[in-house]
């Protein structure tokens, strides 16, 4: 350390700035104050202090050493503090049946990404009897939280445009089912909850926050609809697998 410091074992005086007055460093009176107390012949005992005392960095800097380790893993307390919290509250979602389909639990979940931008965050639920093969056959709930902003017309031609896929559709139908989900369809921003509840044979009705958007009464229709996240035939079948809980278990 500098020789400025009140721990440096030079005894050399030095002057004030203010006073102007010769004054030893620290070291040198401990010396000093040994030899008071213990008389001529403690030269020795001082000679020892002083250098116990310049030493002192040293040990400091050593304590410190040993306390780093704890300091660090004290540092990961939140974070695992953090994702204790996540997983109990996922646990909770899992167990906790969906509002508009009584009985029910969270199948799976999954986020859509276009270019690595995020799209939507969706989530599933699905009764005690749903089966993976037959998804468009049970009622479902879909949730899907916007993570962009969209206007509703977009979304029902991007919809109209992934139900096409599950099959050819007249031109007819097509205009009708494009003018139901432009009716229904409202304008969605980011963070906004869109949910479709799925009844086989009956169509499907949807809500956004928790208010009602209205229904589009159409059987083919919402196995259409769910067909876009649910068929075989989705352009998204990582996707399509999250939500069916399938992505890693490979099972149905």
């Amino acid at each position: 350390m500098s020789s400025s410091t009140p721990w440096s074992a030079d005894a050399r005086p030095h002057r004030t700035a203010s006073a102007g007055v010769s004054r030893a460093r620290t070291p040198a009176l401990g010396g000093v104050l040994v030899g008071a107390m213990y008389g001529a012949n403690s030269g020795v005992l001082a000679s020892t202090m002083v250098r116990l005392w310049g030493a002192m960095p040293v040990v400091m800097a050593l304590a410190l050493a040993l306390c780093q380790p704890a300091a660090a893993s004290t540092e990961t307390l939140p974070e695992a503090q953090s994702q204790r919290e996540r997983g109990a509250a996922e646990a909770v979602a899992r167990s906790t049946a969906h509002p508009q389909l009584p009985g029910s639990r969270l199948r799976g979940e999954g986020k859509l990404r276009f270019f690595g931008l995020g799209i939507y965050q969706a989530r599933l639920w699905t009764s005690s009897s749903f089966r993976a093969d037959q998804a468009l056959d049970h009622p479902v709930v879909l949730e899907l939280t916007y993570l962009r902003d969209f206007e509703g017309d977009s979304i029902a031609q991007r919809s109209l445009d992934e139900m096409r896929r599950a099959g050819s559709l007249s031109e007819a139908q097509a205009q009708r089912w494009l003018a139901a989900m432009r009716r229904v369809f409202p304008d969605v921003r980011s963070g906004e909850r869109v949910t479709g509840l799925h009844q086989p044979g009956q169509g499907v009705s949807f809500w956004i926050d928790g208010r009602p958007l209205g229904e589009i009464a159409d059987p083919e229709f919402g196995r259409r609809f769910l067909g876009i996240w649910l068929s075989p035939s989705t352009s998204q079948p990582g996707l399509r697998l999250s939500l069916l809980g399938l992505a890693t278990s490979g099972s149905l």
